[in-house]
Parts: C-alpha cells; sequence; structure tokens
C-alpha cells in the first residue's frame, strides 16, 4: 500500500511528470498554447512548493496534493495508477486536518466533478474564467464538513 509523505527538493522532476502524465490524460479541453503556458508555470512553481505525496513502496510519488490554507489547490494522479484510491486517500489526509476544504474543478473535466462529488463535495459556485483569467470556467467545491475516520479506524 502506498505511504503518504511530505514532498522534497529531489521530487521536482517527477512531480512535474505526474502532473503532465495527468493534464495530458485528462484536460483535452485545454488549448495547446493555454497548455504550454500553464506547464511553464507549474514547472516554476510546483517542485519547490509543500506537497504531500503518495509514493510507492520504492518511494516513488504516484500522486501529489497541494493544500494551501484549507483549499485544495492541486491535486494529481499518474494515470498509470488512477483508481487504486490514491487520490481518495490524499483528499482524506487533507480532510482530517480541514474538514471545510475547498476546491475548484474545471467544469470541463467530468472525471475530476464525479470524483469529489463522490467524496462529499458540494458546489458553491461557479466561474466562467479560471484562476489566471483563461476562459475555462471553474466549478467552487466545498466538502459537506464531516472528516472521514482516521486511517486504520475503517
Amino acid at each position: 500500500m502506498p505511504t503518504l509523505r511530505p514532498s522534497r527538493p529531489h521530487d521536482g522532476a517527477r512531480v512535474i511528470d505526474i502532473w503532465c502524465r495527468a493534464v495530458d490524460a485528462t484536460h483535452h479541453f485545454l488549448a495547446d498554447a493555454d497548455r504550454q503556458a500553464i506547464e511553464a508555470e507549474v514547472r516554476a512553481f510546483l517542485p519547490h512548493a509543500p506537497l504531500l505525496l503518495a509514493v510507492d513502496a520504492d518511494d516513488v510519488p504516484l500522486a501529489f496534493m497541494l493544500v494551501v490554507d484549507g483549499h485544495l489547490e492541486a491535486l494529481f494522479v499518474d494515470p498509470a495508477h488512477h483508481g487504486r484510491g490514491l487520490g481518495r486517500r490524499l483528499v482524506e489526509q487533507a480532510l482530517r486536518a480541514h474538514p471545510r476544504l475547498g476546491t475548484d474543478v474545471n467544469a470541463q473535466n467530468p472525471q475530476a466533478m464525479a470524483f469529489y462529488t463522490r467524496m462529499g463535495f458540494v458546489e458553491t459556485g461557479r466561474s466562467p474564467l479560471d484562476g489566471q483569467g483563461r476562459p475555462y470556467p471553474l466549478v467552487h467545491l466545498r466538502h459537506a464538513g464531516m472528516a472521514p475516520a482516521p486511517e486504520g479506524a475503517r
């Protein structure tokens, strides 16, 4: 079973690889120029961000999450590991610290919307543009407030 740990400086390249693979698998709605611009921003920021990683037995990152002030800013799972509960595990960890966790999801990403709905998030609003002013509508979500049981209590 994968374990969770904070990111370290040497994880940067793998985190970028996960982001690129996940975006290519799920964000088909992005225009090529926007995809490239977003990737440049991500490459400058993500390797230095305080991420929580899901890693395998060899300590190789498989998924990551970034939470800032009770808001889930990023959750990405390597597509080779989709459907294995890594995203759920990361979100459950965030909910233990932030029972009213918020996040934003691209409206054109039905997989993400379905995931967050299953996790107990509800829509609180919408925006016609993403956080950088690009024409990718966002759905604002907040968790209903019930923190999951501690790991091992299931």
